[in-house]
Formats: structure tokens, C-alpha cells, sequence
């Protein structure tokens, strides 16, 4: 046998024949000299004290650092910014306060460096107040030192502040840099801020552009993210098109623009357009949250599959956030069992997790299941957050189950330590309402120890409008009125109320309002996916080529269906028509479109899923059981408030939405 390689030469181990104990490796020079100060004297030439308190503040040894410190008559500049450094790392307000003292003390109160490290420092040890007592004391005003105060001060929710302290800022002739932008642009979504903030962002976005800043990838996605966080999508799109360089975040934060904003659609179609059009921008965990939220938004189940594998392929299938958003898009699919199996996957569940599976139990009107894992949550150590609670009073209320709802909002403060909010009451308001308990929904309302809002103003006027309580609607309407006078929805529901009424006088008034104030009813819309492609139907379409065949389909399924027992539910049209005519309007609801156009392009077996961005109403309700019956097909309609799933002419909502 030959060797390619020539042998390895060992050589051999040398041996020393004692019997003293091997000797330990020595210890560094800083704990040495520590712990005993005659070698520190006559190291002296070897480790100053400056360098002693250094190295003990690389190794986290703050209080022996700080001993050192108190026998060092002049600390260096970086002496002091690493003792900084420890005190923030070891969360330690006192120590903070007596490095703080010591640099007063030696004359480095107007070291703008020093400066900016301190703002830092009491940031993130959660004490706003020092920060801003530095910085006003700090007469060397660079920008770093100004940069440092708007970073803390957005960080503690003062957006309000930091925009005031900006324009000042300008005033005085201190140039802007990148860090500046993006701290301001953050600051005008801040915990505080009001609707003004949108127009000083708009203001700033002025400012960075005549400065040359609007190439600059970072500042452009902060400046996109701001826009998406007013809802304001078309400036959000305008700067994103406009980016001459995009990165994985500026992607990511246009598709989550679309997705929390009502564009499904759109997310979606940039996210093809992200992997088909760049190299260097692979999505990540963030991204796929944001196309998952979309593909529940619209019910695209295959879609959303697609999307799942890709999850699997890249590895991502790991992190938590990712999971949750796979259990809500499969619930919000109609496929509780997969998003049941996914959850039961998981190796780490946190609150995130169990809210998604508790939400997706509560939107298909399984109260008493969601209840059950709210319980099983809390026996796995999970603190429920106020979200929680949102999504378990919610799946009450599809159910009907008042006693356990007002168990679960009364244990929020007693057992949890949660403060109900006004989501809460409005779950309650809702929860209570829906049961016909108008006059203790009523009660609550009146009791709140906080300003109903009009969430709860507006469960109290849907309850009206099941129960055609016309007193207690016109009551609830006249607050929303104030509240939100551009939401065409409130008036629309009163006229609602107003025409199962028969109070056409009524009626006019309250649409002869809505044209008063230029407000138009929101139309309705429906989503379906039918061999992996979206389809979106209104309810008057007249540029859709398949209008005629669908109205011509919907004409003889609804003649069928009335010879099987039909009859058209024409209480909700707001007009005085003869009833041939109401059922003509019915007729064109958006949501038998899409239901007419799953028939005919589905196969026997294969069930249609249907969304809705309303509530779905009474005939277009009675209509689908008797398709599921008499054409044995399953169907799937998830309107604004739940899923329906129709199956044998009956609905798993038991006619109670």
C-alpha cells in the first residue's frame, strides 16, 4: 500500500518527574492587582487605574470597577463610557447615578460624547426624565447628542416631544444626518401621537427629500412604515415605487402596508412580484407573517398552502410568530383541523399561539371549544393578554353563552389583573345584545367607567338591528353620529332598522343625511378562489364579461330554489318597490355572484369558500342553505363577523349571527 501523503510524525510526550501539582493558569493582571493593592503598586508601570477599571468593566465587573474608580483622581473619556456601558447592562440605576456624579465631578459634564452615552444609558434604564436633564445641561449640542435624546424619547412613547424638540432643532441651524430621520419618522407614530402627526411626517418627508435623503434605503422604509401605521397605502406605495435600491425590509414593510390595511390583493401580488424580481431580497419570517395575514384576509386557502410549503422548504417552520399566523390563516380558511394540527406541532407555544387558536375556535362559532382551550392555556402557564380576552368573549358571543362571557370579563381584573377595555365592552355590549339582552347591554354601556367608544356604540346598534329595537338604535346612532360622522356604515344600519320597520319616512331622512354629508355605503364585495386564482365580485359590476351568464344562472337557481320553498327575504332594501323588484336586488348581492360563479366552475364534491366585507344578510343567509340542500354542495361564506358553514340546507351558525 503507498501513502499519498507522508506519515504524520508523533513526537513523543515529555514528561517531567515531580511530584508538585501542576500549576493553574494565571488569573488576568486586573483581578490580580484587585485583590491585592502591593502588587497594584508595584504594577503600576505594567496597568494604570484608568486600565484596571476598563478591564473590569470588559469582564462585567461593575462594583469592583466602580472601587477602583473611587481611588482614580482622573478618569479618561473611555474609562467613563465603559463604566456607562456596564451600568446599562447590569440595569443599575444607582451605580448609573454615581458614575454620572463622578463625571460631573471631573469636569466632563459638557463632553458631548459622554453626553450622548448618558442619554443612552437612562433610556434604556427606562428613566426618560435624567435623559432630558443631560440634555438640557449639555450646551455642546451635536447631533449625536440630539439624536441620542429623540432616540429615547421615541422609544418612551414621547412622539409629540421629539417632533417640538425637531422643529427647534431646524430653527437653530443643526444639520440633519440619517439617524435624525429615521428617529423623528418613528417618533410621529409614537404611542402619543395624534392624526397632526401624519402632516409633520409629511413635513419631515419634504425635509429629507430637498436634502438629498430619499436614495437612502433605511430612511425610505421608515418613511413607508409611517405612512402604512396612518393607513395611508397610496403614499406608502408612492415611496416604495420610488426606491431606486429595496432590501427584505422595504419589501416586507409594503406587503404588511396592503395586508393590514384591507389590500389583500395587492400583498399578494407584490409578493410574487419580490421573488420574481429580485435576487438579493429573499423574504423572511417577517415577510411571510405579512403574506399569511393576507391569504386569511381572503380565505385563499390554496394560496395559503403554497405559502406553507415555502415556509417548510426555507426553514422557517420553526419560529413562533410564523406558526401562529399558519393556525389564524387556516381557521380564517375553514380548515380548523389542519390549523388544530399545526398548533398541536409545536414544540414552544406562547400567547401569540394560543390567542391564534382560540380566535379561529371563536370566528367559526365554537364558544364552549374555545373556552376550553382559554383553560387549557392558562394550565400550560400562558399569561392571557387583553387580546385573549377579546378572542375568548368573542367565540361567547357567537355562541350565545352570556353566563360564561360574563364569568370570563369579571375574572379579567379579579384572577388576571387585566383593566377591561373598550374592546372588552364592546364584546360584552355585543355578547349581551345578541341574546336579546338589549336592556343590560344597555347597562353596561351606561356604566362604563371609561368613554364608551364608538366599538361599543356600534355592537349596541348591530344588537338593535337584529332585534329591531328602534328607540334603543336611534339612541345608539345619535352618539356614533357624533363620534363618526364620516362612517357611512351607521347611517346605512339606522336605515336598515328604519325599513324592517316600515318607517319609509324615516328612511328618506336618514338617506337624504348620508347625501348631505357627501357619504356614500360602503358596496359589498366578495372574494373566492377558485384553481388557485382570486376572484372579487361587487355587487353592480357591469365591466365584468361574466355578468350576464351569472345573472342568467342566479335567475333560474332562484326560480328553482322558490318552487323547493324560497321565499326572498326583501325587508332590508331601502326603497318603496313593488316586491318583484326587491327580489331583483337581492338577487345581485354580491355574495350569490361569487356563489353562482362557484358553481359553475367547481366540480361535484369540491366545497366553495366564499368571503364577505360585510355582514351576510338575511336572504342571501336562507338562499345558500337551500343551494347546500337541494345541489348538495358545501359552502363556506366568512362574513365580517364569522364563518357560516353551509351543508344540507343547515348552518353551523344556527341562524344566530
Amino acid at each position: 500500500m503507498f501513502l499519498s501523503h507522508p506519515p504524520q510524525v508523533i513526537q513523543p510526550t515529555c514528561y517531567t518527574v515531580n511530584f508538585l501539582p501542576r500549576c493553574a493558569p494565571k488569573p488576568p493582571l486586573c483581578s490580580v492587582a484587585l485583590n491585592n493593592p502591593s502588587i497594584a503598586a508595584s504594577a503600576g508601570a505594567k496597568i494604570s487605574n484608568n486600565q484596571l477599571i476598563q478591564s473590569l468593566c470588559k469582564e462585567g465587573k461593575l462594583k469592583q470597577a466602580l472601587r477602583v474608580l473611587s481611588q482614580e483622581s482622573s478618569p479618561s473619556q473611555q474609562t467613563y463610557e465603559l463604566l456607562i456601558l456596564c451600568c446599562g447592562h447590569h440595569s443599575s440605576f444607582s451605580d448609573a447615578r454615581r458614575v454620572h456624579r463622578h463625571i460631573l465631578d471631573n469636569g466632563f459634564d459638557q463632553d458631548p460624547f459622554l453626553a450622548t452615552k448618558l442619554i443612552g444609558m437612562y433610556s434604556d434604564l427606562g428613566s426618560v426624565d435624567y435623559a432630558r436633564k443631560v440634555f438640557d445641561k449639555t450646551h455642546k449640542r451635536t447631533i449625536y447628542v440630539w439624536n441620542a435624546l429623540f432616540r429615547a424619547l421615541t422609544l418612551a412613547g414621547h412622539g409629540e416631544e421629539v417632533l417640538g424638540l425637531y422643529w427647534k432643532m431646524n430653527r437653530i441651524g443643526v444639520e440633519s444626518d440619517r439617524f435624525t430621520y429615521t428617529y423623528v419618522l418613528k417618533a410621529c407614530v409614537a404611542s402619543e401621537c395624534t392624526a397632526n402627526c401624519l402632516t409633520k411626517g409629511k413635513e419631515i418627508h419634504a425635509h429629507l427629500t430637498r436634502r438629498g435623503y430619499n436614495s437612502h434605503v433605511y430612511i425610505m422604509t421608515t418613511l413607508l412604515d409611517m405612512y402604512a401605521r396612518f393607513g395611508c397605502v397610496d403614499y406608502a406605495s408612492y415611496v416604495f415605487n420610488g426606491m431606486p435600491v429595496k432590501n427584505v425590509v422595504s419589501w416586507s414593510a409594503m406587503i404588511a402596508c396592503y395586508a393590514k390595511n384591507g389590500k389583500a390583493f395587492e400583498a399578494l401580488r407584490t409578493f410574487r412580484e419580490m421573488m420574481t424580481e429580485t435576487k438579493d431580497a429573499s423574504p423572511n419570517s417577517v415577510t411571510m407573517v405579512s403574506v399569511l395575514q393576507a391569504c386569511a384576509s381572503l380565505a385563499a386557502l390554496e394560496q395559503g398552502r403554497l405559502i406553507h410549503g415555502y415556509i417548510l422548504r426555507r426553514g422557517l417552520d420553526s419560529i413562533l410568530p410564523v406558526i401562529s399566523a399558519l393556525v389564524t390563516m387556516y381557521g380564517r380558511c375553514g380548515k380548523l383541523e389542519v390549523g388544530q394540527r399545526v398548533f398541536d406541532r409545536m414544540d414552544d407555544r406562547d400567547v401569540v399561539s394560543w390567542n391564534s387558536l382560540i380566535s379561529s375556535y371563536g370566528v367559526h362559532g365554537y364558544g364552549r371549544k374555545a373556552i376550553q382551550i382559554f383553560e387549557e392555556m392558562l394550565a400550560n402557564g400562558a399569561t392571557p393578554t387583553p387580546v385573549t380576552f377579546v378572542s375568548v368573549l368573542g367565540a361567547c358571543s357567537h355562541e350565545g353563552l352570556v353566563e360564561e362571557g360574563k364569568r370570563l370579563f369579571e375574572s379579567m381584573w379579579s384572577d388576571h389583573g387585566i383593566k377591561p377595555q373598550v374592546e372588552h365592552y364592546a364584546c360584552m355590549v355585543d355578547l349581551l345584545g345578541r341574546a336579546n339582552r338589549l336592556d343590560e347591554a344597555a347597562k353596561m354601556v351606561q356604566d362604563m367607567r371609561t368613554e364608551p367608544g364608538p366599538k361599543v356604540w356600534g355592537s349596541l346598534l348591530g344588537s338593535c338591528r337584529i332585534h329591531g329595537n328602534v328607540g334603543l338604535a336611534e339612541r345608539a346612532s345619535k352618539r356614533l353620529f357624533a363620534l363618526e360622522p364620516k362612517n357611512a356604515g351607521n347611517y346605512v344600519l339606522l336605515a336598515d332598522i328604519y325599513a324592517e320597520a316600515q318607517m319609509w319616512d324615516e328612511v328618506k331622512r336618514v338617506k337624504k343625511l348620508l347625501e348631505h354629508r357627501g357619504l356614500q355605503k360602503l358596496p359589498g364585495r366578495c372574494w373566492m378562489e377558485v384553481r388557485k386564482k382570486m376572484y372579487s365580485f361587487v355587487s353592480v359590476d357591469e365591466f365584468n364579461p361574466l355578468m350576464e351568464q351569472i345573472h342568467a344562472f342566479l335567475v333560474k337557481l332562484a326560480e328553482d330554489m322558490k318552487e323547493k320553498g324560497y321565499i326572498p327575504q326583501t325587508k332590508g332594501v331601502l326603497y318603496e318597490l313593488e316586491t318583484e323588484e326587491k327580489e331583483r336586488i337581492v338577487l345581485g348581492h354580491s355574495e350569490k355572484l361569487a356563489l353562482a360563479f362557484g358553481l359553475i366552475n367547481t366540480s361535484k364534491g369540491e366545497p366553495i369558500r366564499i368571503t364577505k366585507n360585510l355582514r351576510l344578510c338575511e336572504d342571501c343567509h336562507l338562499f345558500t342553505k337551500f343551494i347546500s340542500k337541494f345541489m348538495e354542495k358545501e359552502i363556506l361564506v366568512r362574513d365580517v363577523n364569522r364563518f357560516h358553514r353551509f351543508k344540507n340546507g343547515v348552518c353551523s351558525c344556527g341562524d344566530y349571527w
